[in-house]
């Protein structure tokens, strides 16, 4: 290959034409998430003080937030439950109540903004007394097979109130075969299931787990979810998941584990999700705060990043403000 003086690197730099000419485009709004927090009640709108701009909110005032993402074409959504303390249980059983707060957000969401793709997360974590993703065996150990059946109420549940994808986060081994079985059977074959198929035990959930109310009262979750340490069960997690039925899989968190994505992406045809966690969301705020980083830059940056190591889906919590942060 032939160096300088021949090749110069800065002809096609020159100009911001050039530069957009040659380079990644940055993904349009239809390929963001935006994860949301929703509460039981009306008139509901908490703010969450790890988290600024990001809120619980109840339907009512979820509609009112969803007007401009909306007007956006931002693609999707991502529900999550935080039920009050007296909605919660051992079984976490509240996660699969007919009338629940995501069941009443889908339908809401549904009949409002019927081109806005609705996925909601699959997990019992915010509606059990002991903060744990699954039910606990006698020793205070989260019981894998027991709590199958449970994820499969709750995914079928989601499908039943109007969940085009649901996304299973539990980390329990079978859960993408278990949900997909259930959906076959309840009559939702078309409802796309997305695992959070590399999702790593990771420092960087502080935040959400104040927005989830969430945190186990008792242990951690490193004996379900993976090691940050073990890049190849990452990769056969997803292979796993794959095998049972996913549709789409998931890294998360996603840009400490960029090259987790790019492993995958090299492993897998099927479409690949980054979230990007809110620690992650939650440290460029505070870079930006502080005036050592410009905003809008690092998001743009950090976007780009994501779309460049292998993801066709970025969940964030930017994803409502992409005109402002995001568009070109």
């Amino acid at each position: 290959m032939k160096g300088f003086p021949d090749v110069r690197m800065r002809r096609l730099r020159a100009t911001e034409s050039l530069r957009k000419l040659t380079a990644m485009a940055m993904p349009g709004p239809e390929k963001f998430v935006w994860p949301i927090f929703v509460v039981p009640g009306k008139k509901r709108r908490e703010a969450i003080s790890a988290m600024p701009g990001q809120y619980r909110l109840s339907v009512d005032m979820l509609l009112r937030e969803l007007e401009p993402v909306a007007a956006q074409s931002v693609g999707s959504v991502l529900l999550f439950g935080v039920p009050d303390a007296a909605g919660k249980d051992a079984r976490g059983s509240g996660a699969f109540a007919p009338n629940g707060v995501v069941q009443q957000a889908i339908r809401a969401i549904r009949r409002a903004f019927p081109n806005l793709l609705v996925m909601s997360d699959v997990c019992l974590c915010a509606y059990t007394n002991h903060g744990h993703c699954g039910v606990l065996n006698k020793q205070g150990a989260v019981d894998n097979d027991p709590t199958l059946k449970l994820l499969a109420n709750v995914a079928v549940s989601h499908a039943a109130a109007g969940a085009q994808i649901v996304a299973p986060s539990a980390m329990m081994d079978g859960q993408v075969a278990a949900i997909r079985s259930a959906l076959d059977a309840a009559k939702f074959s078309d409802v796309g299931l997305m695992s959070y198929s590399s999702k790593f035990a990771s420092a960087m959930y502080g935040p959400f787990r104040e927005a989830e109310q969430s945190s186990p009262q008792s242990g951690d979750r490193r004996g379900y979810q993976g090691d940050a340490a073990d890049l190849r069960a990452a990769l056969r997690e997803s292979a796993l998941d794959e095998a049972e039925g996913a549709d789409i899989l998931m890294v998360k968190p996603a840009l400490f584990y960029l090259d987790v994505i790019t492993r995958l992406r090299e492993r897998t045809d099927l479409p690949i999700a980054a979230y990007n966690v809110s620690g992650e969301y939650s440290m460029l705020l505070a870079t930006a705060e502080r005036g050592w980083g410009d905003l809008r830059a690092m998001v743009r940056e950090s976007m780009l990043a994501l779309t460049r190591a292998g993801a066709d889906i970025i969940i964030t919590y930017w994803a409502h403000r992409y005109q402002e942060l995001i568009a070109s």
